[in-house]
C-alpha cells in the first residue's frame, strides 16, 4: 500500500462531496489511504486575525460529521484520515500537495458566485501544489450522460509537440492502466498559421499543412514510444488536430473519464507557477473531471 494518502478537499458543499467519491475510488486503485480534509477560514470561537492555540479537534468539526456520515457503512479498504485544519483555504489547500499522492477538490466550494465555473481554490490548488490535482465539475456543463463505462471506457491526455512534459504523459498511461481504459493524445497544431510582415517584406514560402501534421505526428509517436512500452496493457491512440488544443480537449471530456492536462514549468524570466491558457480553459469547460499535472523537475524531464 502506497503510503502517501489522496487527499480529498471537503467544505460541505455538494461539490466537495462529489469530489470525496472520486477520491474514494482512486484511493481504492492505487492501494492508498483516504484523508479528508476541511479547512476552516477560522476557528467558530475566534475572529479571523485572532489565532489558534492548538489544531482544531476533527471531532468537533460539522464539515467532517457530514463526511463521516456520507461514507458511512464504507467497509474495507481504504482507511479513511478525518483532518481538520485552520488558515485561508486558497494557501492550506496547495500546501497539502507536499505530502500527498493526489489531492482532489471540487470546481466549487460554498462560497462564490452560483455562475462561476471554477472557483479560486481549486484554481489556486491546480495551480500551485506540487502533486497532481484533480478538479471534479458539477454535473450538468452540457453532458447528455455519464461517460460509457467497460470497454469504452476513456482518458484523454494533451500533449503539446514543441514542448511535451514526461509527467503529465506518465500520469495519463498509468491513470489509463488502473481504469482499463483506452488511452487518447491530443496533439494539436496551430492552424492557420498567422504571418505578420513589415511593408516591403517578402512573403514567407506556402506551408504545407500535410506536412505540418505529419511531423507533429512523428514528434509525438516519439514521445510516446517509451510510455507504450511501459504500459503495453494501455490501448493508446494518437489524434493530431488543427487548431485550438483546449477546444479539442473541451469537446473530448465529453465522451471521457477524466482528461490530463501539464501545467508550465518555472522558466528563468517567469518564476512564478503558471497554468498556461489551455490548461485554464479546459479546466473551466471540460465535462469530465481534470488532472492538472505539475511539470517533472528539470533533472527528471
Amino acid at each position: 500500500m502506497s503510503t502517501q494518502p489522496v487527499v480529498a478537499a471537503v467544505d460541505g458543499s455538494d461539490d466537495s462531496l462529489r469530489a470525496l467519491e472520486w477520491a474514494l475510488d482512486a484511493a481504492r486503485r492505487r492501494g492508498a489511504p483516504l484523508r479528508a480534509v476541511h479547512v476552516r477560514q477560522y476557528t467558530p470561537w475566534a475572529q479571523p486575525e485572532v489565532l489558534a492555540a492548538g489544531p482544531p479537534d476533527p471531532d468537533d468539526d460539522p464539515v467532517l460529521d457530514q463526511v463521516r456520515a456520507h461514507l458511512e457503512g464504507h467497509t474495507g479498504p481504504p482507511a479513511v484520515e478525518y483532518v481538520t485544519l485552520v488558515g485561508a483555504p486558497g494557501a492550506v489547500l496547495p500546501e497539502l500537495g507536499a505530502t500527498a499522492r493526489l489531492l482532489v477538490l471540487g470546481s466549487r466550494g460554498r462560497g462564490g458566485f452560483a455562475s462561476l465555473l471554477l472557483g479560486s481554490n481549486s484554481l489556486a490548488a491546480a495551480r500551485d501544489a506540487e502533486c497532481p490535482v484533480v478538479v471534479v465539475p458539477r454535473p450538468g456543463r452540457g453532458a447528455d450522460g455519464e461517460p460509457p463505462a467497460g470497454p469504452d471506457r476513456l482518458v484523454v491526455a494533451g500533449l503539446n509537440a514543441d514542448s511535451p512534459d514526461e509527467a503529465t504523459l506518465a500520469f495519463a498511461f498509468a491513470e489509463a492502466a488502473l481504469r482499463g481504459a483506452r488511452l487518447r493524445i491530443v496533439a494539436a497544431y496551430p492552424w492557420p498559421l498567422q504571418t505578420w510582415m513589415l511593408p516591403g517584406e517578402m512573403p514567407p514560402p506556402e506551408i504545407d499543412q500535410d506536412a505540418v501534421e505529419h511531423e507533429t505526428r512523428v514528434l509525438a509517436d516519439g514521445f510516446l514510444a517509451p510510455h507504450r512500452e511501459r504500459h503495453p496493457e494501455v490501448t493508446a491512440e494518437t489524434q493530431v488536430l488543427p487548431g485550438d488544443a483546449a477546444g479539442h480537449l473541451v469537446a473530448a471530456s465529453r465522451e471521457a473519464e477524466l482528461v490530463v492536462v501539464g501545467r508550465h514549468r518555472r522558466r528563468l524570466l517567469a518564476p512564478a507557477r503558471m497554468m498556461g491558457s489551455v490548461t485554464q480553459a479546459v479546466l473551466l469547460h471540460a465535462e469530465s473531471p481534470v488532472a492538472v499535472i505539475p511539470p517533472a523537475p528539470p533533472e527528471e524531464a
